[in-house]
């Protein structure tokens, strides 16, 4: 049996070692990413490393406060997997800080051995037994960004700025700003896609919010996504070429599928807005500092939404709003009514809202 801590034993610790796991999702990630100048403000000689997906580790390295991120292959098979334990016991950790809270995380806690393993009270799996430190007033109950952040509170660092910091390089910088500098501003970047079917505001409405977005502001749309969101974002292009007559326009650019995530961060560091369906893009957009407008169907904004009061959040009011399906539990006349009960003129609402408060006038009376 090990020794159990409280959170207000964090405050008296030296740990040399510090291992973060926190290795997904990309949303999940940034709003992590603020706790690195905490852990590095409290504990300025401890190296701190973070085991995070293979695919998630450009979110992270470069950061000046990060000593190393530790790959952790999700569809790896066992050999990848005990190559990974092998690696956390070798490293001698102090203090392993599990932020996902799965079996999975709580078989990485062990593995690392340290005397201080500390965890959120969303832990599921029975990966709580692999902890000895629970930070509390952390339940589902609390917003996830409010959450993490607790951690920075008990070590006494709860006053520092939030910072999602990314690091990019200048060959980054430069690939943004040959995208951006021959477009008009103000420039919206547009993310129309999401992982569960029951996330995604169809790709009509946001051509129709677009279409008013144009009118009213001129300026650009830049539309992101994935290699898997390709398809979506060609035909929001489409759609809103076709809607507001102008075929060709360089002011409408689809670059889903084409950046890395230091590309992207740079990206949409550097743009005026970002209009997203809750996802990760929303969250990087967000804790950039870009002003964001989230939109949220099947799960919620105040659960999941970012920190922040230069944002807007607007969400779906039918019965099973914030039900956290992946897919949509009815059928017939319900299925998806979440995608139109959340209608365009309610998005427009909260986006004019988002515009004036960040200090955009518009172009028409």
């Amino acid at each position: 049996m090990f020794r159990r801590f409280t959170a207000s034993d964090l405050i008296q610790l030296q740990p040399r070692r510090i291992c973060l796991i926190k290795p997904s999702a990309l949303g999940d990630v940034v709003q992590t990413l603020p706790l690195l100048p905490v852990l590095k403000r409290r504990f300025p000689d401890a190296q701190i490393s973070w085991v995070i997906n293979r695919e998630l580790r450009d979110l992270v390295d470069g950061h000046p406060a990060l000593h190393e991120s530790i790959p952790f292959e999700r569809r790896g098979g066992w050999l990848q997997s005990w190559a990974l334990l092998r690696v956390l016991g070798q490293q001698r950790f102090d203090l392993v800080i599990d932020l996902q809270g799965l079996l999975r995380t709580a078989v990485m806690t062990v593995a690392t051995g340290a005397p201080v393993r500390v965890g959120l009270q969303t832990a599921r799996e029975c990966s709580h037994l692999s902890l000895n430190c629970v930070i509390p007033d952390t339940s589902r109950d609390v917003p996830a960004h409010a959450r993490y952040w607790r951690l920075a509170e008990y070590l006494g660092h709860g006053n520092m700025p939030r910072e999602s910091f990314v690091a990019t390089s200048e060959a980054d910088r430069n690939w943004v700003a040959g995208k951006l500098d021959r477009l008009p501003r103000p420039i919206f970047a547009v993310h129309p896609g999401a992982r569960w079917e029951t996330k995604r505001w169809p790709v009509e409405k946001f051509a129709e919010l677009l279409e008013r977005t144009n009118r009213m502001w001129s300026g650009s749309t830049l539309i992101l996504g994935s290699k898997a969101e390709r398809v979506d974002a060609e035909q929001l292009k489409h759609d809103l070429v076709k809607r507001i007559g102008n075929f060709g326009s360089p002011n409408i650019v689809n670059l889903a599928g084409q950046t890395t995530l230091k590309q992207l961060s740079a990206l949409l560091s550097q743009v005026d807005f970002a209009i997203s369906n809750d996802s990760g893009p929303m969250h990087l957009a967000a804790g950039l500092g870009t002003p964001t407008l989230g939109l949220f169907t099947c799960t919620s904004a105040v659960r999941s939404g970012p920190a922040g009061d230069q944002h807007e959040m607007v969400s779906t009011t039918v019965s099973c709003a914030a039900g956290y399906y992946k897919t949509c539990p009815h059928h017939g006349e319900r299925h998806l009514a979440c995608h139109r009960e959340l209608d365009v003129e309610r998005v427009w609402q909260a986006l004019q809202r988002l515009v004036q408060k960040n200090g955009l006038v518009s172009r028409v009376a």
